[in-house]
């Protein structure tokens, strides 16, 4: 570590001296009555902050290599993706809540892609193992990492963002009502919260609407019984099912609406993750009805 340090410093005191002597004989400055000195100095001083600033945001990230444990499906276009944090125990003890996420990148591949954590902090400090559910996207770095396979090495930064505060809807019985929302991969840090534990049994409605196209398309079904028996009923809504269908259809935010069943909105939280469409219009009508804004809780 003490050596990968030592050359980003390198890397960062070559940038900066670049910077602080390259010659701009072309810079041109489009206003003529803008070409007086002080103006030329203020304007080198701004390009010089802003490519000392850029240089100091791509050197601070930390990288951690660490190599797959497992690459499996989880449903269409969906992957089940185990990294093996064991030999970093930096990473592990990032890991401190349900709902953070981190970066992820390939070893050949210079962009990240941000992936929320599946699995739950626990996990990681008794196995050492992240998991994701990763969406394959043509193109994208997640389509790659999809297509690898054991033993092969991504590199990690630590995990980010406070994830999910739960005790903004704490104690239990002061909020009996929590209402979950996900949608497609958005399903993935919901899990980690529901496989944390946020009193669910302890609460007298907690409700999961989980949307996706068709069962083909929806993760984690082999887990909703053992969800279900944490206190929290699951409602799957289909935007496409196929005939045999008799569950709710349409989208999550529809199937709501329909539901509602909200008895106490002073006493109701709610958690989002998915779509940006579904988040909005299902916050429009929580808040709508009276639920908070500060008791909807999101992870990003």
């Amino acid at each position: 570590m003490s050596m990968s340090m030592s050359k980003s410093n390198i890397s960062l005191s070559l940038s900066l001296s670049h910077t602080a002597v390259s010659p701009t004989p072309h810079l041109r400055f489009p206003n003529a009555h803008r070409n007086h000195p002080m103006s030329i100095l203020r304007h080198l001083k701004r390009r010089r902050f802003t490519a000392i600033a850029a240089a100091l945001r791509q050197d601070t990230t930390v990288w951690t290599p660490a190599p797959l444990s497992s690459v499996l499906p989880a449903a269409d276009s969906l992957f089940h993706v185990t990294v093996d944090v064991s030999d970093s125990p930096d990473l592990v003890s990032s890991h401190a809540s349900a709902g953070q996420y981190l970066q992820l990148r390939l070893p050949d591949f210079a962009k990240p892609s941000f992936l929320a954590i599946a699995s739950p902090p626990s996990l990681a400090a008794a196995r050492g193992q992240f998991e994701f559910l990763v969406k394959s996207v043509p193109g994208s770095t997640a389509e790659l990492l999809c297509g690898l396979k054991k033993g092969d090495f991504v590199e990690l930064t630590p995990a980010m963002g406070r994830g999910f505060d739960i005790d903004r809807v704490s104690p239990p019985d002061a909020y009996p009502t929590i209402i979950i929302f996900a949608t497609g991969s958005g399903i993935s840090p919901i899990r980690s919260l529901i496989e944390s534990g946020f009193s669910a049994d302890m609460r007298s409605d907690v409700r999961l609407y989980y949307g996706a196209r068709n069962l083909q398309r929806m993760a984690y079904q082999d887990r909703f019984k053992e969800w279900e028996s944490t206190g929290v009923k699951i409602f799957p809504v289909l935007s496409q099912p196929d005939n045999n269908w008799t569950g709710e259809t349409g989208y999550v935010q529809a199937a709501f609406a329909r539901a509602k069943k909200i008895y106490s909105p002073q006493s109701t939280g709610a958690v989002l993750c998915g779509q940006k469409q579904m988040t909005e219009e299902v916050t429009s009508i929580l808040v709508a009805d009276g639920v908070s804004s500060e008791k909807i809780l999101k992870n990003f």
